[in-house]
């Protein structure tokens, strides 16, 4: 998602749709989020996991100095009580481990998951205790740089769509999905802009 696709995506949602193209002027384009895909990128996912945004990068900063460089190998390799003090809960540890796991045997190979559909990478990435369909989405948007992924789950986009929309309650993925289907084929774009405006407008 470079600057020019962000806006041509969102210059032609605005175009169908007045709610996004209002806030638009109120708030400008986001910057592009790009994220290189493989095991760095899902532990990054996983640190986020339930953490405030600012939390989340500082745990992700102390935690690679601790684990040099990022791979499935020298996560493995690390004691658990480094990994804790960098910042990592007992559980999101115990996560990080099963993928590093099943990287390493053949279980989780992401570079096949760039040629998979998006419901087949969700499967395969889903399949990991502790990677969710948020994390599957997430990783699709960053990693593989997919334009029309919808991370409904997700309670900053829930929270911007409910504001966006003057709707009485943040909308789970039953309402949103048709609420949005006119943002087609940029839903990726748009989440990246209601993440703009939830920052943005209070």
């Amino acid at each position: 998602m470079t600057p020019k696709k962000i806006k041509q995506g969102l210059d032609e949602i605005a175009a169908r749709d007045k709610d996004v193209a209002d806030a638009l002027k109120r708030v400008g384009y986001p910057m592009p989020r790009k994220r290189p895909p493989g095991f760095g990128t899902l532990i990054d996912i996983i640190v986020g996991q339930q953490v405030s945004a600012a939390a989340a990068m500082a745990i992700r900063g102390r935690l690679e100095l601790v684990v040099v460089p990022m791979t499935p190998k020298n996560f493995l390799k690390t004691d658990e009580g480094s990994l804790r003090t960098a910042g990592l809960s007992g559980r999101k540890v115990e996560y990080g481990r099963g993928l590093a796991k099943a990287m390493r045997v053949g279980a989780l190979d992401t570079g096949r998951l760039a040629k998979q559909s998006d419901e087949e990478v969700i499967a395969a990435l889903t399949a990991i205790r502790g990677l969710g369909r948020w994390s599957a989405e997430i990783y699709m948007m960053f990693a593989l740089k997919r334009a029309d992924v919808w991370p409904a789950e997700d309670l900053a986009i829930a929270e911007a769509l409910k504001r966006l929309k003057k709707l009485d309650e943040r909308p789970n993925r039953k309402i949103s999905e048709p609420l949005i289907e006119h943002w087609r084929p940029w839903r990726s774009v748009a989440a990246l802009f209601l993440w703009h405006y939830y920052k943005g407008v209070p």
